[in-house]
């Protein structure tokens, strides 16, 4: 199975296959590195070679030649080293993941479900289906909210990029570099897609989720490049990845994250996958999704002008406007934290009577357990009270542990 599996990969890519043990080679390499200091126009169809004579419009013309070619294009250093820390990022993600309820939940889906052992299911032992390793990885990516996010795109690009590239990559045996490449292209495609709709005011008014649109087109495209499609093939691609786009803004709605899980990462990363792989099967369509009658903008925002999706495309890198996050919630309340651990190091600096940059951890841990010892239950039941007073106050699904903690600890030195 797993010779038949290889065979699939790029003659050229010779013995340097993406699989189980290369993956884990990756994420060694990836560890090492990460230390190194490092006016509404509607396109209109236009002449152009295509396979079956619809006629291409320029945009999408640019697009599908820079994606097909993405896999040979050389990145600069500065682009693989950060695409190299998110990669690594996304990975302890889906570990870390594993632990919680919709991590759990992929899992026991991905082990029950079985497939063809071709892809990598990361924190097990499961190999099964490229599209299931995909949407199962997606899911345990976004688990536990400390996958990373692109702000001027209102998403979340790895936890649906990284699980599509890991899976189309091992179905395919690429080669390390190609991997790499695959993933830089899927942050720059995905982004691109809900910055020219409009990002946040673009999912405020319409409902959609750009938290989903946006990974499954950088997931397709990252799986499209692994499967080394050519930019006719490239074409079909966003045409199937257009008609799967999908997702609405009531995911916020969600008390159990599973759901989330799967809108943000689990889908998206499944739907990318399945574009790639029908289309590298032989599959066509509409070659020109993005012009024409019934175009993707025309449904989603006839005002948007589809020159966006090319804008300095291999000029300005959208992972490198990629955050890494600190705290593991959602990235509005990034800030928040930064100001509460700020806040309550400022408190212990009073406390201990000592600058607040010369205290570590370790010296909270006599003072806390003289408290909690000090602390009578009536006291305790109070303060757990106004902790989930706040936590309701804030309507984001975080994790509740840590918002315990952090208010205890804010609490603690008065």
């Amino acid at each position: 199975m797993r010779d038949d599996r290889n065979k699939c990969g790029p003659e050229e890519n010779g013995p340097a296959i993406l699989s189980r043990r290369s993956l884990l080679e990756l994420a060694g390499i990836a560890v090492a590195t990460a230390a190194l200091p490092s006016t509404a126009v509607m396109a209109k169809p236009f002449p152009s070679k295509d396979t079956i004579e619809q006629g291409v419009s320029p945009v999408t013309d640019k697009l599908s030649t820079y994606m097909s070619e993405a896999s040979g294009r050389a990145l600069p250093d500065e682009v693989t080293e950060k695409t190299k820390q998110h990669i690594l990022d996304t990975l302890a993600a889906m570990i870390s993941g594993s632990q919680l309820a919709p991590g759990r939940a992929a899992l026991e889906f991905a082990g029950a479900y079985g497939g063809k052992e071709v892809a990598t299911v990361l924190a097990s032992k499961i190999v099964c289906g490229t599209i299931e390793a995909a949407l199962t990885n997606g899911v345990l990516a976004h688990a536990d909210e400390t996958d990373d996010s692109h702000a001027p795109s209102q998403s979340h690009p790895g936890c649906a990029v990284v699980p599509a590239a890991l899976a189309a990559g091992e179905r395919f045996g690429i080669s390390g570099t190609h991997f790499l490449r695959a993933v830089t292209l899927g942050y720059d495609i995905g982004p691109r897609f809900t910055m020219t709709l409009g990002g946040q005011q673009f999912e405020a008014e319409s409902h959609w989720s750009t938290h989903s649109i946006s990974p499954m087109f950088g997931a397709a495209a990252a799986a499209g490049c692994a499967a080394s499609l050519n930019a006719a093939q490239m074409r079909f691609l966003l045409s199937y990845t257009a008609h799967q786009s999908s997702g609405l803004g009531a995911w916020n709605r969600d008390t159990e994250h599973i759901q989330k899980a799967f809108h943000f990462g689990g889908m998206t990363a499944r739907s990318g996958v399945t574009s790639a792989l029908i289309v590298q099967s032989g599959w066509t369509g509409v070659e020109d999704i993005f012009s024409g009658k019934d175009n993707f903008f025309e449904a989603y925002n006839p005002h948007a002008d589809p020159a966006g999706l090319t804008e300095k495309l291999g000029e300005r890198y959208e992972i490198t406007r990629t955050n890494i996050k600190k705290w593991p919630v959602g990235s509005p309340i990034q800030a928040a934290l930064d100001a509460l651990e700020i806040l309550i190091r400022d408190a212990w600096a009073l406390a201990l009577g000592r600058p607040a940059e010369t205290i570590v951890n370790g010296d909270l841990l006599a003072p806390l357990q003289q408290i909690a010892a000090e602390i009578s239950s009536t006291q305790a039941a109070a303060w757990l009270k106004q902790i989930e007073e706040v936590r309701g106050t804030l309507e984001v699904n975080i994790n509740r542990k840590i918002a315990s903690d952090a208010l205890l600890l804010a609490m603690a030195p008065f």
